[in-house]
């Protein structure tokens, strides 16, 4: 079986009881809100990764003031076809962090469509991923090891 490690960086941008999400395509149809954020290039630094991120996909450029934590998942994908299952290990690594610049735009030929601020009390009525449960209890908690649980929707 095949070995896939994807290590990403997000950050949580929280201002005045709201919070910075991007909205992308879900599985099936439809759309998701995802946290800003995305998968390192080979030799990136994780808080360079992140930086790059938010500006790509929200028009910020954001200053990191801080690690929150951890998420560490693993799936086994079950392909058809000549590449087999795919055995799949996902390390998030969330930081915190604030506007420092730019202006609120969405993403063009991206992984999102949309940018937007969203009240921290309507996070829970959102069609969203699970990772923005787990970054909000990560910045609300701000765990000493760096992890929280967070359980699966089924």
């Amino acid at each position: 079986m095949r070995q896939k490690l994807r290590v990403a960086a997000y950050a949580v941008v929280v201002r005045d009881g709201r919070i910075l999400l991007a909205r992308s395509p879900a599985p099936g149809g439809g759309h998701e809100w995802v946290l800003p954020g995305g998968g390192m290039d080979h030799g990136e630094d994780p808080l360079d990764t992140v930086v790059r991120e938010l500006d790509e996909e929200t028009g910020y450029r954001v200053e990191v003031t801080g690690l929150l934590g951890l998420d560490s998942f693993r799936h086994v994908f079950r392909r058809e076809g000549l590449q087999g299952p795919v055995d799949h290990h996902g390390l998030r690594i969330v930081y915190e962090g604030r506007v420092v610049g730019g202006e609120l735009r969405n993403e063009v030929n991206g992984s999102t469509d949309l940018a937007a601020w969203h009240d921290l009390d309507a996070v829970s009525g959102l069609t969203r991923v699970r990772l923005v449960d787990i970054a909000l209890k990560l910045w609300r908690e701000r765990p000493v090891n760096g992890r929280v649980f967070v359980p699966e929707e089924r």
